[in-house]
């Protein structure tokens, strides 16, 4: 598995800050620190040389440093704030690294924040991503639990009103389904990282995962379903000594 994805940089973007849960990315869940749990699925198929944490917070480069890995770098003020997308922090770590390490061919983005991610799933995803020269990129997504053509809104008057009037009688059945990023990870061409190229003007391929394995920790109520769900799916016993090998 490792011959296969050794041309591969994994960058983790992993900001200090976070305003709804405090300090979100190393918040202890289920007995780990939060980034732990991504990293330890990573440890399994990637060597400490080949990920990269991209963070402006010194203890969460402490954090990272004690399971093997390098923070060469505290990513500036400018790429630190609630407006720097995730892409431009991503070509600002792969800069970094071809510049004073090696180049690459393919970038890995995972979030601190995936929890439930499964090794197995990024290597696929990288396998597809090499199988077809057309493709730039590869997004982690899941279903909409309820089709999004039938969606209603409150107007200014406060009475629901449909998004799309035309789909009042289609059946679920008959409507597209639509996914949308699972906030995991992407695999991605270096080319496409470097010229700054996203979602809407590249071709992107949709790695589907099931919606129990998806969660986006963006309040405590998050939180505590991402704490259960984890615990479901990894257990409460996990050795302490895993590490990243050189």
């Amino acid at each position: 598995m490792q011959t296969q994805i050794k041309k591969t940089l994994v960058v983790i973007p992993a900001r200090g800050g976070s305003k709804r849960i405090e300090n979100k990315n190393f918040k202890d869940i289920n007995g780990q620190p939060m980034i732990y749990w991504p990293l330890i699925q990573l440890s399994t198929i990637f060597k400490a040389p080949d990920v990269l944490v991209s963070t402006d917070s010194h203890e969460i480069k402490n954090i990272v440093e004690k399971k093997g890995l390098q923070v060469p770098f505290l990513r500036p003020a400018e790429l630190s704030d609630d407006y720097t997308g995730t892409a431009e922090v991503v070509a600002h770590a792969l800069n970094w690294y071809e510049d004073n390490v090696c180049k690459v061919e393919y970038v890995t983005t995972v979030y601190p924040t995936a929890v439930l991610l499964s090794a197995a799933d990024i290597v696929v995803a990288i396998d597809s991503l090499r199988s077809d020269r057309n493709c730039d990129s590869i997004m982690s997504a899941t279903s909409f639990p309820f089709p999004i053509q039938r969606a209603v809104f409150e107007n200014s008057a406060g009475y629901a009103k449909m998004f799309e009037p035309s789909h009042f009688s289609s059946r679920s059945q008959d409507l597209t389904e639509a996914m949308h990023d699972a906030g995991q990870f992407y695999v991605s061409k270096a080319s496409t990282v470097r010229e700054g190229r996203v979602l809407t003007n590249t071709n992107v391929k949709l790695h589907k995962l099931s919606r129990n394995k998806v969660v986006d920790i963006d309040t405590y109520e998050d939180f505590r379903i991402a704490e259960e769900r984890l615990r479901l799916m990894r257990g409460n016993q996990i050795s302490d000594n895993w590490r990243f090998a050189l």
